[in-house]
């Protein structure tokens, strides 16, 4: 979770109030928050945020604001922000897109602020706020990365062009010397951070004023003459560039009112695409571009349950700075400039219950009462651990998520890739391509043990029983979760019969008869491979066999081997 330092003095001060520690920990809940650490020597504490969809609480103005609220004070108005069909004006502040840049970071958003100097603790505020937003929820400066720039030394319009990196030269932030974008990648600690974002794309970003004064390399590095704002500084220009317009607005949106908060005047910038975005070609933020969520009273009465009347409900929202009106029994919220989260009434009903104080709900003894005990397949799950770490297995336990190289493409011929991943759960929104998919088998877990494994000595033997995600269009959601044995087997002589008799034993232990039939799997040696399926017939509990000398190389894996897949929930229906 989040973790932000703030000086105490500054923190009390944007609250309007002077509290103890001990108040101060009563009072941070209302921002899902604690104190993790209190003022050191140099007055710095520090703060750990226990939720991660809150990213306008992590700097010492958003969580002042937060917490001034929550004690009666009024809710902040800015006046500079843009709405659909009601820009701002910003005297001709502008950023001028190239075309280039669709496919490879295709938006901008950016604004100016002026009326004060930077102190010291604000600079380190500032610092912070744009690391903990661009590394926690811009993925590591992937969907957003954020540059301050000073003003004095820009002229308008900017320029967000895409560049060849072999022959686009500055000298970057923290640096001596003048070098090339390409180079940066490799003799810049940034670029070797952050430079994979952008490495594969035949241009470079690069943002330059309209003198060709570079401005920053993003979303990898700063200038060092522009980029570089220092304490004193009273005019600067902000900009963030990614992937996702909606979490580049809100960005841009928190740092903004943390800024105005601190007794800066924002000044809109706005920035001309020649490629469409969800707000248009033409778009001046600060922009307010989120909707209002509704949810019925008789819901927020029921999930909270407590009757609480339309005053109650609209007293809490409002200690949690969000506008709400009623009409009927509907409450509409307007959500605040600085949070995308409201995406369900519940979220509504959520902030509900923390603005009314989650202390001041009556307790109330639990209703029905139920006895903890294991579930069904659970215990069956034990029994055969029991049996197979007495045949001489060990039992592994893995994740459940991975890439489709290491789940499909390791394990079967090509002409089958398509087939397997039709069948596979892929996630719609990876954090990376290593945790895209839901394992459809234990046995890819498995190898990947033993291709780490080769100077072990020999035998080994490995199981998992774990869960395993499959399409399955029975069920509404269209997919359905499986607890799965997977067994392997590697040795010298390890084959079809050494894992036949493993079968043979391990289900017999457990009560099962059974058959075998022959199979047909891309993964095994033709004619070394069969099912598992009940006496007389019936839907197969699982197979084995042969692991094909394919897979093995696929995984480096010099050992002959041999494995097995069953499904518990369809053994359980049998077994005794």
């Amino acid at each position: 979770m989040p973790k932000i330092e703030v000086y105490r003095d500054a923190l009390m001060r944007c609250i309007g109030r002077s509290m103890s520690d001990d108040e101060l920990e009563e009072l941070l809940p209302c921002a899902k928050a604690e104190l993790d650490e209190p003022a050191d020597a140099e007055g710095i504490m520090k703060i750990e945020l226990n939720d991660t969809n809150r990213p306008d609480l992590w700097s010492t103005a958003g969580l002042a604001r937060q917490l001034r609220t929550y004690l009666g004070g009024a809710v902040s108005d800015y006046p500079f922000f843009s709405r659909r069909g009601d820009p701002r004006d910003s005297a001709d502040r502008r950023v001028v897109v190239d075309a280039a840049l669709e496919s490879i970071r295709p938006f901008l958003v950016g604004f100016a602020v002026t009326g004060r100097a930077i102190d010291e603790p604000m600079l380190k505020d500032i610092i912070q706020t744009q690391e903990k937003l661009t590394w926690n929820y811009g993925r590591k400066r992937k969907s957003i990365s954020m540059g301050v720039y000073r003003t004095d030394l820009i002229e308008y319009p900017v320029l967000y062009r895409a560049v060849n990196p072999d022959t686009t030269t500055f000298q970057p932030l923290q640096s001596e010397e003048v070098m090339s974008m390409r180079e940066m990648l490799s003799r810049h600690p940034k670029g070797v951070e952050f430079g994979a974002i952008v490495a594969d794309f035949p241009r470079f970003p690069l943002l330059t004023d309209a003198r060709g004064e570079v401005l920053s390399f993003p979303p990898v590095i700063n200038s060092a003459h522009i980029g570089a704002v220092e304490v004193g500084d009273e005019n600067l220009f902000i900009e963030l560039t990614g992937i996702d317009m909606n979490s580049l607005l809100v960005t841009a949106s928190i740092v903004a009112c943390d800024l105005a908060d601190t007794g800066f005047t924002i000044l809109p910038v706005t920035v001309e695409y020649p490629y469409d975005t969800p707000y248009g070609r033409s778009l001046t933020a600060p922009y307010y571009f989120q909707e209002r969520c509704s949810v019925e009273l008789q819901e927020v009465q029921s999930l909270l349950g407590e009757g609480l009347s339309v005053g109650d409900v609209q007293a809490a929202l409002e200690r949690m700075g969000i506008a709400a009106t009623v009409h009927d029994t509907t409450v509409t919220v307007d959500p605040p400039h600085v949070r995308n989260d409201f995406m369900h009434g519940v979220d509504v009903v959520e902030d509900v219950m923390i603005g009314r104080g989650m202390e001041s709900f009556t307790p109330e003894m639990p209703r029905d009462f139920t006895v903890g005990r294991l579930s069904p397949v659970e215990a069956y799950s034990r029994r055969l651990k029991s049996v197979l770490v007495g045949a001489g297995f060990q039992e592994m336990i893995f994740n459940y998520l991975g890439s489709g190289r290491d789940y499909i493409e390791r394990n079967y011929p090509e002409s089958e890739w398509a087939e397997q991943y039709t069948r596979s759960i892929q996630i719609a929104n990876p954090m990376s391509e290593n945790y895209e998919f839901v394992r459809p088998s234990t046995i890819p877990s498995l190898l990947a043990s033993e291709a780490v494994s080769g100077n072990a000595a020999y035998p080994h033997n490995m199981f998992e029983i774990g869960k395993i995600g499959l399409r399955d269009d029975r069920d509404v959601t269209g997919t359905g979760t499986f607890t799965a044995l997977g067994m392997v087997s590697a040795d010298t002589d390890a084959g079809f019969n050494e894992m036949n008799s493993y079968v043979s034993a391990i289900l017999y232990y457990i009560g099962l008869d059974f058959e075998l039939i022959e199979a047909e799997d891309g993964r095994f040696i033709p004619g070394r491979v069969a099912a598992v399926v009940p006496v007389g017939g019936g839907t197969e509990y699982g197979r084995f066999g042969e692991l094909h000398p394919r897979v093995l190389e696929q995984w480096g894996i010099q050992m002959p081997m041999s494995a097995a897949e069953f499904l518990l929930e369809r053994m359980m229906k049998d077994g005794r």
